[in-house]
């Protein structure tokens, strides 16, 4: 894997800074994967209970992006941009959202996503870098994060149980 300048996961402390959250899906590591990283898959379970999404691009490398529109229940539209920064096959997809970079000061957060196999099942693990400890309150206060991040493990869980 390549050596990762400016991230936030490699600070002393940055817990003040993050959020994580976790899921146990009765699924195979590589079924979990393939539901994560491949296009006709990830715009079936992406996001909140009630959002659909417009996928724009998913160049799943190191450096590609994965644009795409979230369309909210309230009827708003969400876009959103990320690059692949880390692509450790099946073990973690780390990415950058409204950055281009880990560590980009324009970015609203980085994140870590790992993937464990555990028996049979996979342990999913999000960890989201936020800039500041301000960036990460209003995004758990304002955006709703925490429960928004939890949903969207339960579709990943519910999608990959169908396919």
């Amino acid at each position: 894997m390549q050596e990762r300048k400016n991230n936030a996961a490699n600070d002393a402390d940055t817990s003040d800074r993050e959020i994580i959250m976790s899921r146990l899906i009765d699924a195979p590591r590589e079924l979990v994967w393939e539901a994560m990283t491949k296009p006709e898959h990830v715009v079936h379970w992406w996001g909140p209970n009630g959002f659909t999404n417009t996928l724009e691009k998913l160049d799943f490398r190191v450096g590609g992006e994965w644009r795409h529109v979230m369309h909210g229940p309230d009827g708003r539209d969400y876009p959103s941009c990320s690059v692949y920064t880390a692509i450790d096959k099946p073990h973690h997809i780390e990415f950058c959202t409204g950055g281009t970079y880990k560590g980009d000061p324009k970015a609203m957060f980085d994140a870590m996503w790992t993937f464990e196999a555990v028996g049979g099942q996979t342990k999913v693990t999000i960890r989201l870098f936020f800039p500041t400890v301000q960036a990460r309150n209003m995004a758990v206060e304002r955006i709703g994060a925490i429960e928004g991040g939890n949903q969207t493990l339960a579709r990943l869980a519910g999608y990959v149980i169908k396919t």
